[in-house]
């Protein structure tokens, strides 16, 4: 069983940044593959980021490229997404998952095995 707990989430303005954490506990976070997914009123989750066990493999939906890094600290059972220069079109709850089946990057949300409660993120224009 896996615990995670996102926070850093809140209410921004427009070219603003955060930084959101997502902290792990329960079996050995080192073996798993991480992901960002968010959601927005009214619409379907969609994926933002994902990281592979070692760190040194990222990837980013189209949208947030170029602004949004993803990370993580193993030692800390911990992983990162920093948000940059937000948008409101980045509006909306953000979930961390991980999977226990999969060590490198995955995008889909159906091989993530566990998921955090969500942090809730608000950019005004």
């Amino acid at each position: 069983q896996v615990q995670l707990v996102e926070s850093g989430g809140g209410l921004v303005q427009a070219g603003g940044s955060l930084r959101l954490s997502c902290a792990a506990s329960g079996r050995t976070f080192s073996s798993n593959a991480m992901g960002w997914f968010r959601q927005a009123p009214g619409k379907e989750r969609e994926f933002v980021s994902a990281i592979n066990l070692s760190g040194r493999s990222t990837y980013y939906t189209n949208s947030v490229k170029g602004r949004f890094t993803i990370s993580r600290d193993n030692a800390k059972n911990t992983v990162y997404l920093q948000m940059n220069s937000l948008k409101p079109e980045d509006t909306a709850m953000y979930y961390c998952a991980v999977s226990q089946r999969y060590s490198g990057v995955q995008i889909r949300a159906e091989v993530y095995d566990y998921w955090g409660q969500g942090t809730q993120v608000t950019v005004s224009s």
